[in-house]
């Protein structure tokens, strides 16, 4: 048997200019993850990402504390990327490409993140029923197959221990794969995906016919839990 671990990023630049980079929170996540892979004895054999920067950064991070393999080794993987929350927002809500609209209008609310993750779980929904996929340059069905065909990639592949440094819309399409949950739910796995949190699946390395995956956990962070600081346990 071998181990695919998928890792989500650390704490992205939520609300800067350039989301897709990790805040120094977010790099501090991934140190602290590297560290406990060490801590474990379970340094990877095979390191992936997708093609988003802060996922690359945290592969990069975490490994330099674990002793893995260096960034230059990392295996490139389309299906481990994220999709375009932009573009799904503002298909909900076209008045938000304005961002400086948005901005005010969450200012106005009592609890401006609340308010600005109903509006996005409703934009999310929009995206994943399928019935206006006429409007995105990226359907959720097209997604979702994506990350599968990662999954089978790497469960292809011969290493025993393999870690995956990917975003949440992966990870939650790759858990609905393995559970058969409806699209409707997908996304309330990844609503509660933290930073660097990781998710194990057990299969059997090298399987040309793609054996299932079986889900060991999902979502475990204890290299940030054992600091005793909640600060450090981030979902964006």
């Amino acid at each position: 048997m071998a181990d695919l671990y998928l890792v989500r990023h650390g704490q992205a630049s939520f609300g800067a200019a350039n989301y897709d980079k990790l805040s120094p929170l977010g790099e501090d996540q991934a140190s602290r993850l590297g560290a406990w892979i060490k801590a474990c004895g379970i340094v990877p054999d095979a390191v992936a990402s997708g093609p988003p920067s802060r996922q690359q950064r945290t592969a990069e991070l975490a490994m330099a504390v674990a002793g893995g393999p260096a960034r230059q080794s990392l295996l490139m993987l389309e299906g481990l990327g994220e999709y375009d929350h932009d573009e799904v927002l503002h298909r909900h809500r076209p008045e938000y490409e304005d961002r400086a609209r948005l901005n005010a209008d969450l200012a106005k609310a009592a609890n401006p993140k609340r308010a600005f993750q109903l509006i996005y779980e409703q934009a999310v929904a929009r995206w994943v029923a399928g019935e206006h996929d006429t409007d995105y340059a990226q359907t959720w069905t097209a997604f979702r197959a994506g990350a599968v065909q990662a999954l089978r990639t790497l469960t292809n592949r011969p290493e025993r221990s393999i870690w995956a440094f990917t975003s949440g819309g992966p990870i939650a399409a790759i858990v609905q794969h393995l559970l058969a949950i409806p699209d409707s739910h997908a996304f309330e796995i990844n609503w509660a995906l933290v930073n660097t949190g990781v998710t194990r699946l057990r299969f059997s390395a090298g399987r040309a016919d793609g054996g299932q995956p079986s889900l060991s956990y999902i979502n475990a962070f204890p290299h940030l839990e054992q600091a005793g600081d909640p600060a450090l346990v981030t979902y964006r």
